[in-house]
């Protein structure tokens, strides 16, 4: 799940809070503009083409800062490889929103913001939402006492169904007719380990204390078939970060399959099977992405340690407070072998980004 959390550590030095700022705050304050623009500008080419993502605080890069982002975000590491595919310039537009609900996302980025998908230049259309609901409910559950109430958690996969849907139609609709790519990132989940824990309020079933990760994966993995299940069956692409964030690059359990992925997300598969696949059948390979095992004997740390939002290579851009920010800069990498570029396993947005690229078309 995603979301703009854990700004309280932010008040010395902005005045403000992050997913404190999204949920401790009144409406009105409760989300952060963080929109950049980056053009990578490789040496010896003259065509320039965009790609728009739309979405929350994981496509913003948000570090933390209620002014920088992280320059290198997912989107914009695939504004790399797209780079490096099509020996072309890629502007890579981030209109996001950290501690945006889907519908926010939905209302005030991509309807309010289409006309940056609507430009001749714009060949890829990406977006991520959905985080904050799931991160919204958890907190609201956590918050209960006396018997537990699940109605939240519900509400968030309805949202996120209904949004991620509407979402896909309005840019079907009216993103640039040449858009070669529609893809959509689904939800890691933070704070895996923490959640292994009991709660203060009771099962109106059993009467005994829940434990919150048992009960959260089922409805993170609702949201997830949907995203990719709605993608599939409206023209889109589903980058299964789900899958690359919280299984190993091994086969940790013998069955023969690297488990991340095992746990992708199979087209055409039930919901009813997918869920019972990433909360029963392959529950005991899920890791925390604090600790992403690309061999049994190492990893890297794929989430910041707010224990939300990804981890990223690289330097910070404006991007908050003080309004967004553009710029350009040769590519990190002048050439990509084989697809994946030296650290593409070794950062979340890394990780994100390169899974994105997996989809990308042969020429603009």
């Amino acid at each position: 799940m995603r979301t703009c959390s854990n700004l309280p550590r932010l008040a010395a030095r902005a005045g403000l809070a992050g997913l404190a700022l999204c949920l401790a705050l009144p409406a009105a304050a409760s989300t952060l503009n963080q929109n950049v623009s980056w053009t990578i500008d490789r040496a010896g080419t003259s065509s320039k083409y965009r790609l728009v993502a739309y979405g929350d605080s994981i496509y913003a890069g948000y570090n933390g800062s209620v002014t920088k982002a992280a320059r290198w975000a997912a989107p914009t590491v695939n504004g790399e490889y797209l780079s490096a595919l099509w020996n072309s310039d890629i502007e890579t537009v981030r209109r996001a929103k950290s501690g945006a609900v889907a519908k926010d996302v939905y209302d005030n980025k991509i309807v309010a913001e289409r006309s940056y998908m609507q430009a001749a230049s714009t060949r890829v259309v990406t977006f991520e939402m959905c985080g904050n609901d799931g991160l919204q409910a958890r907190s609201a559950l956590k918050s209960q006492t006396g018997t537990c109430n699940f109605s939240g958690l519900e509400t968030a996969v309805a949202n996120c169904k209904t949004y991620v849907a509407k979402a896909m139609d309005y840019i079907n609709a009216n993103a640039y007719a040449g858009v070669k790519l529609k893809i959509i990132s689904n939800l890691h989940y933070p704070g895996y380990n923490a959640d292994n824990a009991s709660s203060s309020c009771k099962d109106p079933a059993t009467n005994a204390p829940i434990n919150y990760r048992d009960k959260m994966l089922p409805y993170i993995a609702r949201m997830n078939y949907w995203m990719c299940e709605t993608a599939r069956l409206k023209g889109f692409q589903c980058a299964d970060s789900f899958a690359d964030y919280m299984g190993a690059d091994y086969d940790s359990n013998g069955d023969g399959l690297v488990d991340s992925e095992a746990l992708r997300y199979q087209a055409g598969e039930s919901e009813a099977n997918y869920v019972t696949r990433i909360s029963s059948t392959l529950k005991a390979t899920l890791r925390d992405a604090n600790a992403h095992f690309v061999t049994s004997s190492s990893s890297y740390d794929y989430i910041q340690s707010d224990d939300t939002h990804p981890t990223y290579q690289g330097s910070t851009v404006t991007g908050g407070l003080f309004g967004g920010s553009s710029g350009s800069g040769a590519p990190r990498y002048s050439s990509i072998g084989a697809g994946k570029n030296p650290i593409w396993n070794q950062y979340g947005h890394e990780r994100m980004g390169w899974r994105l690229s997996v989809s990308n078309p042969v020429a603009p």
